[in-house]
């Protein structure tokens, strides 16, 4: 029996389990398999850029179209390629891969960067009651003269909105054992202000590019699933309160539950993308048209445009189909004694309660190569208030400034072989899993706690299960 066979027969066997728990104590010969059907077997730097495995020929040749414009670079308008114009005129990269390194995790920047590419800035300034109508659509009041993020490269003539700059501040933490480790406090400043300063109350959060993997499936869960793990009054007295965020649809022109973002602050992947060429790329799409400038930006305003949209449906698409279907690759020793070790300790810990194991994607998903999978993302999709050391102090939409949404865990222990690094949460801070696990707090102190507690012999254990992921 071959490898694809062997994956549809585990995931059509998981279909009739849905709603059974993921037992964290034994191995689950499904869980090799973090994406069902769709999961590849590649471990190398192009782990996270191929295709789903369940994909026909003829379908591949779309993702390899979407890839395309995934990775190639915008350029200024007017230019000869109109295909590829309207780039900026404030931007924070020109090409898509930039942030996503391999389809991979961004990194904050160097002491020494000019720019922060893979790391952006959220802005936005506090809410008042005459905001309401803005706050329903955009979940922010945007800075009023830079917006709801910064930019900091432009084409020629154009100034830069500013310069992104991150420092770090010591944080030692002890283990029970005795044994220390240095956590690193950011400090973000925004300096080289283009257009004078920022609001005396302005809310900055820094966010890095997360994963490229996996997005269609979580796509493919269904509402009533995500929802079915609320607990926002504790009612079990776990401790742990997962609700989801409620955004704004520009498609449906509705409030639904966010699902993508750092924040939870997106509902559909259409609408991810359209947001990171607005934003991050400086490009208008069908879904959001305009201009990122300012009232303000005068110059910006006058800059010449790429057309109406400049991302056309037919790129838009070709985009989406590509996001769409990243494969998730396998997991690895994921039967090795010391893994399985390190999976009843994650147990014991309590994080599966916010890192839900397992899926299944619905019925009616947006490319059928999607629909029914039993998949392993280790995420609820949910918000979870992470304590005072993350907070970044800025709502979006239900989104408290101390919430988080659960990141998904697939892929994880890829990221240095796949992005070259090994920063993590939301602004990179941490410099491995051990650091990252450190800084949870609020709803998760009570883990974190138990991994204080923890042997040396039990943390690599704990590592050893991540990574495995």
């Amino acid at each position: 029996m071959n490898v694809f066979v062997s994956i549809c027969l585990l995931s059509l066997t998981g279909l009739g389990l849905a709603h059974a728990a993921t037992d964290l104590r034994a191995f689950d010969p499904q869980e090799r398999f973090s994406g069902g059907s769709t999961t590849v077997n590649k471990f190398d730097a192009n782990a996270f850029s191929l295709p789903s495995a369940n994909l026909a020929p003829t379908r591949r040749l779309d993702f390899s179209v979407g890839n395309s414009f995934f990775r190639s670079p915008w350029v200024i308008a007017p230019a000869t390629t109109t295909s590829r114009d309207g780039l900026g005129p404030l931007f924070n990269t020109n090409a898509c891969q930039n942030c996503h390194i391999k389809d991979g995790r961004g990194h904050p920047p160097g002491p020494d960067a000019v720019n922060a590419v893979s790391m952006l800035v959220r802005l936005s300034v506090p809410s008042s009651v005459a905001d309401k109508a803005l706050l329903a659509k955009k979940g922010i009041v945007p800075e009023p003269t830079y917006g709801g993020q910064l930019q900091d490269m432009a084409v020629p003539g154009i100034a830069p909105e500013g310069r992104v700059r991150v420092t770090y501040t010591p944080l030692p933490v002890t283990f029970a054992d005795g044994s220390v480790i240095e956590l690193q406090q950011p400090n973000l400043q925004i300096t080289d202000l283009g257009y004078g300063p920022l609001h005396a109350d302005v809310l900055m959060s820094a966010r890095i590019a997360p994963p490229m993997i996996g997005l269609g499936l979580l796509e493919a869960i269904t509402e009533q699933a995500i929802l079915a793990n609320e607990d926002p009054d504790d009612r079990n007295a776990d401790g742990i309160r997962g609700r989801a965020n409620r955004v704004w649809s520009h498609e449906a022109q509705a409030l639904q539950v966010g699902r993508f973002g750092w924040k939870a602050g997106q509902p559909s992947l259409r609408q991810q993308n359209a947001d990171a060429f607005f934003n991050d790329m400086g490009l208008s799409t069908p879904l959001l048209s305009g201009t990122a400038c300012t009232d303000q930006q005068v110059d910006c305003l006058a800059a010449p445009q790429g057309g109406t949209p400049e991302v056309n449906e037919k790129i838009e698409a070709q985009v989406l189909f590509y996001s769409r279907n990243l494969a998730v690759p396998a997991r690895r020793n994921a039967d090795s004694p010391e893994v399985l070790k390190g999976k009843q300790l994650f147990q014991q810990a309590n994080c599966h309660s916010c890192h839900t194991p397992r899926f299944v994607t619905g019925t009616e998903a947006a490319e059928p190569e999607l629909a029914g999978q039993v998949i392993f993302p280790y995420s609820d999709l949910l918000l979870h208030d992470m304590g005072d050391g993350l907070a970044d102090q800025r709502p979006e939409f239900q989104a408290s400034g101390r919430d988080w949404r659960t990141p998904p865990l697939w892929g994880i222990g890829l990221t240095e072989v796949v992005s070259g690094h090994t920063r993590f949460l939301h602004d990179g801070r941490a410099r491995n899993l051990l650091e990252a696990v450190l800084w949870h707090s609020g709803e998760a102190e009570a883990s974190k706690q138990q991994v204080l507690n923890f042997s040396q012999s039990d943390r690599q254990a704990l590592l050893a299960f991540l990574n495995s992921l």
